[in-house]
């Protein structure tokens, strides 16, 4: 069984990716209009305040799932979902860094055995050094039962 505290000793809040990122105005109105999404300011680029929506911003990945050096938890891993916080509205075409580190790890016992919950953290900041966005992704690994 992983030891938990040991994991986030080791690995909570330490950067472990840096993307350079641009969203293109053409695929954020696809990706707007495709969610149901009916507000101008998503979907016409010519509106004043045009902007991303937030399921382009959770679209976003970071280049690696996991620090390099963090170990295999053995398991089923499964996404466990996302959550996106706009700090500011993200105008499509501008340029953008996404800098991603473990935000938590935790677990819970679930009917089938314990899960560990792990939480990367995308901070993302525009071309100003601002941050506009925080996506987080949420993994799950059932961990299997001892032998």
């Amino acid at each position: 069984m992983v030891d938990i505290e040991d994991l986030k000793e080791r690995f909570l809040n330490l950067e472990f990716d840096t993307q350079e990122l641009r969203i293109d105005p053409e695929k954020s109105v696809t990706v707007a209009r495709v969610t149901g999404e009916v507000l101008p300011e998503f979907t016409d680029p010519g509106h004043e305040d045009f902007q991303t929506p937030p399921a382009m911003l959770a679209s976003l990945a970071a280049g690696r799932h996991l620090p390099i050096d963090f170990p295999r938890l053995g398991g089923i891993p499964m996404d466990g979902g996302k959550a996106v916080t706009i700090v500011r509205p993200v105008k499509p075409g501008t340029h953008l860094t996404g800098r991603t580190h473990l935000h938590d790890i935790y677990a819970k016992q679930g009917r089938s055995g314990r899960m560990v919950f792990i939480v990367s953290r995308m901070e993302i900041f525009d071309a100003d050094g601002d941050q506009v966005a925080i996506n987080d992704s949420r993994m799950v690994v059932r961990e299997r039962p001892d032998a």
